[in-house]
């Protein structure tokens, strides 16, 4: 009788610590299908950005947002901004060029910009470019579009057309099909 009294007690504790465990391992279930979830989020949201770019102390860039997300912590990471950006970039001259968009994200293993919803793009010499998409390469320098884009010069030019390549001071810039009026101005002799 005595022994069975032991074994008794002793299924009564081991029954015990099988309920604690599982109950405890229950909780920790739910911690780590939360933390899972998070790692399906951002690893950082920044709100009212005004971020400063230098390069040997003297300020490059100028970028303000209402919002961004990181995800540095994804296989593939990316930064987002989904209310909006503008940048503006100061040249070697301070002269500044200035970018808008009502979206954007930057791919970091590829350096690759994508700004989408009216990009709008204020040179310094007031030369303005309009599209609904835009994409920058950082490596190459390189903006770039397939969507329609509108071009208002300072002479009062316009150019309207289906795509464009241009090298980041838009010296070099290759419509892909255009159809605008060009002001020209006659020399006397």
């Amino acid at each position: 009788m005595r022994k069975t009294y032991k074994t008794y007690l002793k299924s009564i504790a081991v029954t015990f610590v099988m309920a604690m465990l599982f109950y405890s391992c229950q909780g920790k279930l739910k911690e780590v299908r939360n933390f899972e979830l998070l790692q399906d989020g951002p690893q950082a949201i920044g709100k009212e950005l005004n971020l400063f770019y230098t390069d040997s102390g003297k300020v490059v860039a100028n970028l303000k947002s209402p919002k961004l997300f990181d995800f540095s912590n994804q296989t593939f990471p990316y930064r987002e901004f989904p209310a909006g950006l503008n940048v503006i970039f100061y040249d070697k001259d301070e002269n500044k060029n200035t970018v808008y968009a009502d979206y954007g994200i930057v791919y970091e293993p590829t350096g690759l910009i994508d700004l989408r919803g009216n990009v709008k793009i204020v040179t310094s010499d007031s030369t303005i470019i309009e599209s609904q998409q835009l994409y920058y390469d950082q490596n190459l320098q390189w903006a770039f579009t397939d969507q329609p884009y509108t071009a208002i010069f300072p002479s009062g030019s316009t150019t309207n057309g289906q795509g464009f390549d241009s090298n980041q001071e838009f010296t070099k810039f290759l419509s892909r099909s255009d159809v605008g009026v060009m002001y020209l101005e006659e020399e006397e002799k």
